[in-house]
């Protein structure tokens, strides 16, 4: 067995030497160092070399000092390097390159075939360079890809895909183990697959700690897709200058297949016994879902470099259909808990109770989210059923897993979230909370399941290792034998389609609030608040101050005011005003807003999105008219696209004042004619978008340009210091205390 002699500062000499203390922030993408069984050249943008692996000598029969400053073709011959040019040309595509250096006269590789492998890393091109391989035939047909990838489509879950994908690739590469590795929601892993030879014990449904794979480790993984050590006990191979003279700043080796890896990962490996090792990842739209984990335990491995990219196929090919099987098993979950809610909303909205009595008496309520117990606070009515904790419990939980800028909230580790309410574990540990009112939400509650986990050796070492004190090395854990832990304090998780349905339900239930409750006032009051939050949720980068001011105090408006972030990064601002007042203007303003929401992330331009409005307002929902005002902004650069339709205008405020952004706002909302265009503004650091309904500057008996030119007035006289939530109080008071119409205030500023 191969063995690590190695100094650990040797593998990595472009950074210092790390330990269990410092390994989750080593940069381990910039070694300084690469494997021995290769050779490694950068060059610059003219083929001249700039950086070589201290083997060039023995490798390509010249000195790393010689090799540096002198064209690539004296290097590696001219043929071959033509051969790279046209690899740079053609933007670096990453299929095999073979070559003959036979232009070579000295050294291991003169005359021989090798593969090259070229890639960008900054400012340069590196060109690693190894000996062709020659062992059994294993390289990929197309053929035995197809065949391959059958095998891989015929499997029905993402189980059985792991196990086909197990054995595919340890028949490609010949390692005495294969697993596939994968990774949950805290990054620990699970041995979901495996394929070994029959004398190795098995490692299926071992978990190991995050701490085994660090952040900066899986980050590499994103980049680049096979990882492969030939022989744990190498000699790292430095490079010759270890800093780039260019750049000052030692060469990122993340894309490299010969990268020295971290004497930290080399120990944990030789603790396993393993003398070899290769890593492919699996990537799930983008995020790393697990591995496939490559050991030897005979002395050195490489595999061919057409195995290790026929292994690299069937990881790509893979991943994908991981996403399709995980997608399959969750619309068939989803699906199931689709028709559930369906019938129970049905029920509800039949039966002769009240829609809170029928629902909390509904046996489906609790069977919908897999609950053991539901609570439901109404102004201070709570009504349970099932297994629950105390009311003072129950309202202390509703508090601490209520968030103002969600209408839905989840945990599946309460004590986590508040550490006092960790005793109740047995009867809740997972809560799921809708309601956007502290004194309106209803809770599904889940006691907690002991887990019992086998660990591949203790996953506290690095804790026990720290406790011994400083004169002790922290190294990678020793000990791979079966630790079993029981997790408490959990319970199971709750789905994507569980919180969709809890939000779906909550909304039918404030429906039929509105039609049926004798108290339809405070229910429409109810179903704006749960739409409109009180108070504006916060995002980086911006300080944001949203007001609401109703024209009565059952708050009954059309105003409305939304803020959220699109998939494009930027941030949407919305303010508008459905006419009328009472249940129906609070019912249209939902409608209204939610549709606009809808449209605004589907990805169409703030003009069209009101376009879109206008006609489904005029046509299917059939509501009355409404005015709206959107701006999108870009927090980084500060641009604003506007569109207005029939709104009063945005303001602009600054050291030179206040500003109105005039433009041709198309007509009111629900008349079917018209079209909306768009503004774009900039708005610099530290000055203010101000939106805002008309019921700030119109009252009877006052002169409405008046009272727009004291809006102006009152707006430019802030500061950068001022807070938003000063300049929005200062800009209300031009209502004196009166309020004719709902008033709605949103300000924005960039910091």
């Amino acid at each position: 067995m191969s063995t690590p002699s190695t100094p650990p500062g040797d593998h990595t000499p472009a950074y210092d030497p790390v330990d269990l203390t410092t390994c989750d922030t080593e940069p381990i993408h910039v070694p300084g160092a690469i494997q021995p069984h290769g050779v490694l050249v950068a060059v610059d943008d003219d083929a001249v070399v700039v950086m070589a692996s201290a083997n060039a000598g023995a490798m390509l029969g010249q000195d790393a000092e010689v090799v540096v400053g002198r064209p690539l073709g004296d290097v590696i011959g001219s043929r071959a390097a033509d051969l790279v040019d046209r690899r740079v040309a053609q933007g670096y595509p990453d299929e095999p390159l073979v070559a003959v250096l036979d232009e070579v006269p000295l050294g291991g590789l003169a005359g021989r075939a090798v593969d090259l492998h070229v890639h960008r890393s900054g400012e340069r091109t590196i060109v690693e360079v190894e000996p062709v391989q020659h062992v059994r035939d294993t390289s990929m047909t197309y053929q035995s890809a197809r065949s391959a990838m059958g095998r891989l489509a015929a499997a029905g879950s993402v189980v059985g895909l792991a196990d086909q994908l197990a054995r595919e690739v340890r028949t490609l590469t010949g390692f005495d183990r294969v697993m596939v590795y994968r990774f949950d929601d805290d990054w620990n892993g699970e041995v979901v697959a495996e394929d070994r030879r029959p004398d190795l014990n098995s490692f299926f449904g071992l978990h190991y700690p995050a701490t085994d794979i660090p952040a900066q480790a899986r980050r590499l993984y994103t980049v680049n897709w096979l990882r492969l050590i030939v022989d744990i006990g190498y000699t790292p191979v430095p490079l010759t200058p270890i800093l780039d003279a260019g750049t000052g700043a030692p060469l990122d080796l993340s894309h490299s297949t010969l990268r020295s890896v971290s004497p930290i990962h080399v120990e944990y490996l030789s603790h396993m016994g393993v003398t070899a090792s290769m890593s492919v990842s699996l990537l799930v739209e983008g995020e790393l879902w697990g591995l496939i984990a490559c050991h030897h335990y005979s002395g050195p491995h490489r595999p061919p470099h057409d195995a290790r990219s026929a292994a690299q196929f069937l990881a790509q090919v893979s991943s994908p259909m991981i996403a399709d099987r995980e997608r399959a098993d969750d619309r068939e979950a989803a699906l199931s808990t689709q028709a559930l809610l369906a019938e129970l909303t049905a029920r509800v909205s039949s039966s002769s109770e009240s829609p809170l009595d029928a629902l909390i008496s509904d046996p489906a309520l609790m069977k919908l989210m897999s609950a053991s117990g539901v609570a439901m606070n109404f102004d201070g009515t709570i009504r349970t059923v099932g297994v629950v904790p105390a009311t003072e419990d129950l309202v202390r939980i509703a508090a601490v897993t209520d968030d103002p800028g969600r209408y839905a909230t989840h945990t599946d580790h309460l004590a986590g979230t508040d550490p006092a309410l960790a005793h109740l574990a047995p009867v809740v540990s997972g809560v799921l909370r809708i309601g956007a009112s502290s004194e309106r939400w209803l809770l599904w509650l889940r006691p907690e399941i002991e887990q019992v986990v086998d660990w591949g050796g203790d996953p506290t070492n690095k804790l026990l290792s720290a406790s011994e004190g400083r004169h002790v090395r922290l190294s990678p854990r020793r000990s791979f034998d079966t630790w079993r832990q029981v997790v408490r304090g959990h319970s199971q998780g709750w789905a994507p389609w569980e919180l969709e349905a809890s939000e779906v339900m909550g909304r039918h239930v404030n429906g039929l609030l509105l039609l049926r409750s004798r108290e339809q006032i405070a229910m429409a009051e109810s179903l704006r608040r749960n739409v409109v939050l009180d108070r504006a949720p916060g995002f980086a980068g911006v300080e944001l101050v949203a007001r609401y001011r109703p024209a009565t105090t059952y708050q009954l408006g059309g105003d409305w005011w939304d803020a959220f972030e699109l998939p494009d990064g930027r941030l949407a601002l919305v303010i508008g005003d459905v006419a009328g007042h009472g249940v129906s203007a609070a019912s249209a303003m939902t409608q209204v807003r939610t549709a606009l929401r809808a449209y605004l992330f589907e990805g169409h331009s703030a003009a069209s999105c009101l376009d879109h409005l206008d006609r489904l307002m005029d046509g299917l929902l059939d509501l009355s008219v409404a005015t709206a005002v959107i701006a999108l902004l870009d927090i980084a650069t500060g641009r604003v696209e506007i569109a207005n339709a029939g709104h009063p205008p945005a303001l602009l405020t600054g050291p030179d004042g206040a500003r109105e952004v005039a433009h041709d706002a198309r007509p009111l909302l629900g008349v079917g004619v018209g079209q909306a265009d768009t503004v774009v503004v900039d708005l610099p650091v530290g000055e203010t978008l101000l939106l805002y309904t008309d019921g700030l500057v119109e009252r009877r008996g006052y002169d409405m340009d008046e009272r727009t030119d004291r809006l102006r007035v009152l707006a430019s006289s802030t500061s950068v210091e001022e807070s938003l939530d000063r300049l929005a109080d200062r800009v209300l008071a031009l209502q004196d205390g009166t309020e004719d119409d709902d008033t709605t205030l949103l300000a924005v500023r960039r910091l």
